[in-house]
């Protein structure tokens, strides 16, 4: 039996080297949110999210934020949009324009895309865990 094949698309500005966020799909969001069932989120919970090292405590407030629908933590049908910092939020035109507004990019061609998932060591070490673990 072959294991299910999880990908998420990256958007990568290559003249600062950074993730400027991914597309992902619902399972890719609840391996995600998944990270939270191990006994790491009863600590976020009793920590202050914003004094945690890495991502983890983004990832704890986007779960908080993010409607539970039944074997899973987000909603099927979706895309999502998963920010360098593991701050995950449905994604829509609005959002993508933004992010890329923020970060000055003045041309979608000259960024490029990436697939790949390696994500539990960095967002306990780090706020950029997409970029340090793709790049």
């Amino acid at each position: 039996m072959q294991s299910p094949s999880v990908s998420l698309n990256l958007l990568i500005d290559p003249k600062t080297h950074k993730v400027m966020f991914a597309e992902a799909s619902k399972e890719v969001a609840d391996f995600l949110f998944s990270f939270l069932s191990l006994h790491v989120a009863t600590v976020t919970r009793l920590l202050s999210t914003d004094g945690m090292v890495g991502c983890l405590g983004n990832l704890y407030r986007s779960a908080e934020s993010l409607v539970n629908i039944k074997a899973g933590y987000v909603k099927g049908g979706v895309v999502y949009m998963i920010m360098d910092n593991l701050e995950v939020k449905p994604m829509t035109t609005e959002s993508s324009v933004a992010v890329l507004q923020k970060f000055n990019v003045k041309g979608i061609d000259a960024l490029q895309g990436k697939e790949g998932l390696k994500l539990v060591k960095a967002s306990s070490e780090s706020n950029t865990a997409l970029t340090n673990v793709f790049l």
